[in-house]
């Protein structure tokens, strides 16, 4: 070839080949096939760890015919929840057993056996149950596969997440995302917020709520209970720090003490002048809109009108922050409810009870 010819290589490319190029093309396209094949892996043995703890749960109840007559029918519900002890004791949410007379638990292995609440906590929207399955040969119960669970404190937003549910009862659905955001807080059907609510972008499918979230290794890492509808891809959890210690109580006690005053109250601004005045940390507080007869507020002397800010030196910026300080802890204690009465910031000893 005489110089300046030019070479069909040439010809058939407007610029000319360079094989290093297309070996670090290569070598991307592998490397990114070995990053799909982990999460692939990551995810598949996540499930085949928790999957045979997941369970579904379905509640019956009595409802009303619908033809008019008086005879009563089964109504049918429920979802899903997931083994935390081999002796079969079971988390799942409190809206899907509260107040059922009979509950089933189909296991991962097509078992169908009785379930009983043990409890359940409206406020966080967490409840324990127990299957009762049969006696085997040897006179004893077959033990359960449990979860392993994990620690919702040391989460970080855009850690993968994993939820499983059993719905139909003989197979797991899954889903996969990330957290989106910690920290949240979400209205339980009861009235009272749930603090350090997970989100993650992990769809749940109908039938989900009361199944596990779990991250990579297979550890809970909290419980599903909600989505919001008219969103797309925003689903909740409540972490597991805070199903452990509701579990817990409810397995002590069979429920959740909580104390409280005896007022109906709202958030309200305080105003501006009596904020600088009396240096308060926070520009709200809860006005007290009506009191209990012979209840702890009315015996501390409470008025309509009052505004709470503080109850042990604690700030109380709102209603939520009341529910929130009132706990177990302050049962029968006697402790300082700080108020603004028109002007004037009052010290008041009040003595909260247990909530009924």
């Amino acid at each position: 070839m005489y110089e300046g010819d030019i070479s069909p290589a040439t010809l058939s490319s407007p610029y000319p080949l360079n094989p290093a190029s297309l070996d670090d093309k290569l070598h991307s396209a592998l490397d990114d096939h070995d990053l799909l094949d982990a999460y692939s892996r990551a995810v598949t043995s996540a499930i085949e760890k928790v999957s045979p703890s997941v369970v579904k749960v379905e509640v019956h109840q009595a409802t009303r015919s619908n033809s008019g007559s008086n005879q009563p029918r089964e109504g049918r519900g429920g979802g899903s929840g997931f083994v935390f002890t081999p002796d079969g004791l079971i988390l799942t949410n409190s809206h899907v057993v509260h107040n059922a007379p009979r509950i089933e638990v189909a296991l991962d292995d097509g078992r169908r056996a009785p379930a009983h609440t043990i409890g359940d906590d409206p406020a966080t929207d967490i409840a324990v149950i127990r299957v009762d399955l049969p006696e085997n040969d040897l006179g004893g119960t077959d033990r359960l596969h449990a979860v392993t669970l994990g620690d919702s404190q040391q989460l970080r937003t855009g850690q993968l997440a994993i939820a499983i549910g059993n719905p139909y009862g003989f197979q797991s659905t899954v889903t996969a995302g990330v957290i989106s955001a910690l920290g949240r807080s979400l209205r339980s059907y009861s009235g009272r917020l749930i603090e350090d609510v997970i989100q993650t972008d992990a769809a749940l499918n109908p039938g989900n709520s009361g199944g596990p979230l779990v991250n990579s290794r297979g550890e809970v890492i909290g419980v599903n209970t909600a989505t919001i509808l008219p969103a797309q891809g925003i689903c909740f959890a409540i972490g597991i720090n805070t199903a452990k210690f509701v579990g817990s109580r409810l397995l002590r006690d069979g429920r959740i003490r909580r104390s409280y005053i005896g007022v109906s109250a709202q958030t309200v601004p305080i105003h501006r002048r009596v904020v600088r005045f009396y240096n308060l940390p926070k520009e709200t507080g809860v006005v007290v809109v009506g009191i209990e007869p012979n209840s702890p507020a009315r015996r501390a002397g409470l008025r309509e009108g009052d505004v709470i800010v503080a109850l042990d030196e604690k700030p109380v910026a709102g209603v939520d922050d009341l529910h929130r300080l009132l706990t177990d802890a302050q049962v029968g204690a006697r402790c300082k409810l700080t108020v603004i009465r028109h002007t004037e910031r009052l010290g008041l000893t009040i003595v909260p009870e247990e909530a009924k």
